[in-house]
């Protein structure tokens, strides 16, 4: 079925027949028409893998968006990934993309990881800014709101810095992210109205669905919601998740037989995830992270095209032997070294 093309299209940049085919959701109450699949720019870094191939890394950008995807997220806690995307978007034109980054969170360094006070966000938002070779972005978003001392210096604090750039012409709206989905929940309600976007990750997979508990909220409130990490940060691939993965050894073993039983018949993993994280109703869009064209296009046919009738048994046979029960692992804050 063939679509609108969205705001974001650009004649002559653009594979119009592939945008055709994208899906485009509202953001909320924003007004901005995001892709159903977004690029998360955590892997176009060194942060998860110091193999990750910085040409490879800008191609995939590049064929990402002429490919109909136009929401990009990023931030200053994922390694050079700003200054990557600063690179690769010079060739690309600006109305064809929405752009996101972040703030208050920053270093691998535990002591220096977090840091929410209003000098440091705007310090940040202008090396964002400078990095990405941009003079504005669209969404400005306050990292792990759960990681904070409290709420009160998110809202109080972080935001308004944040706010004066939205006045300022640099930014269009606000946005939080967290893992802990009653945090989100609750800043989501004590910022209405300032609060346009709310982005979770790893909380509707295979593995957890504990997204669902707010998501009628989040609609009351009229947020956009960003659903990150359909893959668990790697557990739900046929590769697996890296050394530090947070999950516990039960959750690392659940993930492990799935990803055997998916290499016995020849199935990926990840591009069952991916599927099945995108049913999920009432998400605006399903943010994960490609460091290359293979996975890039992997994610494309998963969203455009679905799921072949074998891989449509192997992921009922999943659901019904292998991921059974919600898990999660510990919070923003217990994950600190991980990164070291």
């Amino acid at each position: 079925m063939s679509s609108p093309l969205p705001a974001t299209f650009v004649k002559g940049f653009h594979n119009e027949d592939q945008v055709r085919r994208m899906e485009y959701r509202e953001l909320g109450s924003t007004g901005l028409r995001v892709s159903k699949l977004a690029l998360g720019g955590a892997t176009l870094s060194n942060l998860f893998d110091n193999d990750f191939d910085r040409e490879e890394g800008i191609r995939t950008v590049h064929e990402a968006i002429r490919n109909g995807i136009n929401y990009i997220d990023t931030a200053p806690f994922y390694g050079k990934s700003e200054e990557l995307l600063g690179q690769a978007l010079k060739d690309v034109p600006r109305e064809a993309y929405y752009i996101a980054t972040k703030v208050a969170r920053y270093e691998r360094d535990p002591a220096k990881m977090f840091n929410y006070t209003a000098e440091k966000a705007k310090e940040s938002v202008q090396r964002s800014l400078a990095l990405l070779g941009l003079d504005r972005v669209d969404i400005l978003q306050v990292h792990d709101v759960d990681a904070a001392p409290n709420l009160d210096i998110v809202l109080n604090e972080t935001i308004p810095a944040l706010e004066e750039f939205v006045k300022a012409g640099k930014a269009r709206f606000i946005g939080i992210t967290a893992y802990d989905v009653d945090v989100l929940k609750e800043c989501a309600e004590r910022g209405k109205g300032r609060i346009k976007v709310v982005l979770s990750y790893s909380r509707y997979t295979l593995l957890d669905n504990t997204l669902l508990r707010h998501m009628k909220a989040f609609k009351e409130l009229g947020v956009g919601v960003i659903c990150a990490a359909a893959h668990a940060l790697g557990l739900l691939t046929n590769r697996g998740p890296a050394d530090w993965h947070p999950g516990s050894p039960e959750l690392l073993a659940v993930g492990k037989r799935g990803a055997e039983i998916c290499r016995q018949r020849n199935v990926e993993l990840g591009k069952l995830a991916m599927y099945y994280s995108m049913q999920l109703e009432g998400a605006s869009t399903f943010l994960i992270g490609i460091p290359n064209r293979e996975l890039l296009q992997i994610n494309l046919d998963a969203v455009l095209d679905g799921l072949t009738p074998h891989e449509q048994e192997v992921l009922q046979y999943l659901r019904e032997n292998v991921f059974t029960k919600s898990h999660s692992w510990c919070s923003t804050l217990e994950t600190v070294n991980m990164f070291k």
